[in-house]
């Protein structure tokens, strides 16, 4: 949540920023700021804010230009103050020669607000960042012994009294051409130029000028100067992290001809899919490697237990995993919202693994839980999309994937990336444990190839949604059934319709419709049911069985009833009023096919009531805040 990006260099600075802030708005749009200095008026510090999304901060430019050759910009996205253009970042100090960007929240900003205003600081925001700028101020024009503190030094010692978490930008025109960074919690990214250098929030605002960044810790602060970046701690001490070389082709983060984000990262899952597969198994041994580990294959073999850890459809995608980790490996998984784990004060050992999946490694619950399972003696292992994010840096291994950037609020190809790979740590488990043999992971394996294959077919039968979603577009409340590892899409078709389009949507098992929600059911509820099976599984046929069941049940109610089904299925037909189609393919790896037409029924729906599809209202891309 909130974007950041600041610039020093020799380029014109206002362009960089609201390039880099458009292609951050994901994060945050409830209002937008820049402040920049460098050129004319006297090196003073020019700032230029709006409510609402970016464009009414470039119309506000377009009006009154500004230049320079640093500054910082904001897209915001409101925790403490309401949106409006006085909240909105950039904040400045009372003498209006230092401001600040700020993501997360300071904690204890009303005890340190009310010690400033005793101290004669007078504050103009509902805002906890406005007191970062006048604590900076503070210390920035207190000489001590004759010594005039340097912005970093002001910056230092303004961090160590925040209770909360925080990554923040400081510039002051005191200073020329220097940049401050410092972070605690939510990620702060710097990029490396040619006399010019960079810092912002998310790899995306800079890759068109950089692909050598490198992630500050908790702890680091930076200071970006044309000279270089000097990296230290939060006591002044030289820190050194290491620079890594993005590969991700900037145009991935274009929209592509596609008309939303949302529809270009749906069609890229067969990509994402591939690509996370890719390199770790051998199609001839049936064998499956998994690198970046620090956990060893007699501690895989020992394990008693594994916990998963995760967020939002992240946590879907842990359900389904479970189901895989269990078949495939036979050791039993719990799974729990990260945001609640911790605080119920979980059970864990040693001869356990806690899995933690994020799709941008920065979630703050996500990294939280991590913490509480290592500080219990739990390893840990990382599903993540985002090579050197937090999680991955304190995690004992991690499986990342291969997705490219995503850009829309809503997951999609991030989330089929995450089953594919928490799909080949339950076989690698259950061959490494004896539970799966070679011949079934080499069976496994040629399924798993073949999916990419089976996604692009999918994606050709895009109209047939398309034209369901004109006929539902108006329902006011779905509901989406199944069982078994169908449940875990059935709960992400209803979070992505209700995410995007606003329309209210649950996801519930099957089994248990007769225990309340049957009341729900008229004439007027669209109900969506995953009616799949794999021939060659009993359970599979069996849960089929049971579903066709439901779905009388469902009619017999005068519910109008989506299938979703095999290509072939032609009896189901007769039972429901639409069906769409999806490949066979084993019952593992179904959840993957079946989750594309739940999230194109959801964009087409979202399209049609003139919903924001890529920035839904009220959320953010990466939540780096409890």
């Amino acid at each position: 949540m909130c974007g950041i990006v600041g610039y020093v260099g020799k380029k014109s600075v206002v362009p960089v920023i609201i390039d880099g802030l458009r292609r951050l708005e994901y994060r945050g749009y409830d209002s937008a700021g820049i402040a920049v200095a460098g050129n004319g008026d006297n090196g003073e510090l020019q700032i230029r804010r709006a409510e609402g999304k970016l464009r009414n901060l470039e119309e506000v430019i377009r009006l009154k230009p500004l230049d320079g050759t640093y500054g910082i910009g904001h897209t915001r996205w409101a925790t403490h103050g309401r949106p409006s253009e006085e909240n909105a970042h950039p904040h400045r100090d009372c003498t209006g020669k230092i401001v600040v960007v700020h993501n997360g929240i300071v904690e204890n900003y009303l005890s340190l607000k009310r010690k400033l205003i005793e101290e004669g600081h007078k504050f103009s925001t509902e805002t906890d960042t406005e007191i970062i700028a006048h604590l900076v101020e503070k210390y920035l024009f207190n000489k001590s012994n004759g010594h005039q503190p340097t912005l970093e030094e002001a910056v230092r010692k303004t961090v160590k009294l925040l209770s909360g978490v925080f990554a923040l930008v400081v510039i002051s025109v005191e200073e020329p051409n220097k940049i401050v960074a410092a972070r605690n919690g939510p990620p702060v990214v710097i990029g490396l130029g040619d006399g010019e250098y960079f810092v912002a929030s998310d790899i995306p605002a800079i890759l068109h000028h950089t692909r050598d960044i490198f992630f500050l810790q908790d702890g680091d602060l930076a200071v970006l100067t044309p000279a270089g970046v000097q990296l230290t701690d939060f006591d002044g001490k030289p820190v050194v992290r290491e620079v890594q070389h993005i590969t991700w082709d900037p145009i991935m983060a274009e929209k592509g001809g596609f008309k939303h984000f949302m529809l270009k990262e749906v069609y890229e899952q067969p990509r994402a899919v591939r690509e996370t597969a890719m390199g770790r198994f051998s199609q001839e041994s049936g064998q499956v490697f998994l690198d970046e580990m620090a956990i060893t294959e007699e501690e895989f073999r020992t394990l008693t237990k594994i916990n998963i850890a995760a967020c939002g459809t992240s946590w879907h995608a842990a359900l389904a995993g479970k189901f895989m980790i269990e078949r495939l490996a036979r050791i039993p998984v719990e799974v729990d919202y990260a945001s609640e784990w911790r605080y119920r004060d979980p059970i864990t050992s040693s001869k356990e693994l806690t899995i933690l999946i994020t799709q941008s490694g920065e979630t703050a619950d996500t990294i939280a839980a991590q913490r509480e399972a290592k500080l219990k003696g739990s390893k840990t292992l990382a599903i993540c999309n985002v090579v050197g994010a937090m999680i991955a840096r304190e995690a004992a291994g991690t499986v990342y994937t291969h997705a490219g950037p995503e850009i829309g609020v809503a997951s999609t190809k991030a989330f089929t990336a995450q089953l594919t790979a928490l799909f080949l740590i339950a076989l690698y488990l259950g061959e490494l444990r004896g539970v799966t043999s070679k011949e079934e992971a080499r069976q496994y394996i040629d399924e798993l190839i073949k999916l990419p294959g089976k996604l692009e077919n999918l994606l050709t039968r895009d109209a047939e949604v398309e034209e369901l979603a004109k006929q539902y577009s108006r329902s006011q409340d779905f509901l989406f059934l199944a069982r078994g590892i169908h449940y875990p899409i059935a709960l992400e078709g209803a979070l992505k319709l209700k995410e995007i389009s606003y329309i209210h949507a649950e996801g519930y098992p099957a089994g248990e419709m007769k225990h309340g929600p049957n009341a729900l059911i008229d004439e007027n509820l669209p109900v969506v049911i995953i009616a799949t099976k794999d021939p060659s599984d009993s359970r599979s046929v069996m849960q089929y069985e049971k579903t066709m069941s439901n779905i009388k049940e469902v009619k017999a109610r005068s519910g109008q009833v989506i299938a979703i089904a095999i290509d072939g299925d032609e009896e189901i037909k007769e039972s429901v009023d639409h069906v769409l189609y999806v490949p066979q393919a084993p019952e593992l790896l179904l959840p993957i096919l079946e989750v594309v037409p739940l999230q194109l029924l959801a964009y087409h729906i979202a399209v049609r009531r003139g919903c924001d599809v890529d920035q839904p209202r009220n959320l953010a891309k990466s939540v780096t805040v409890e």
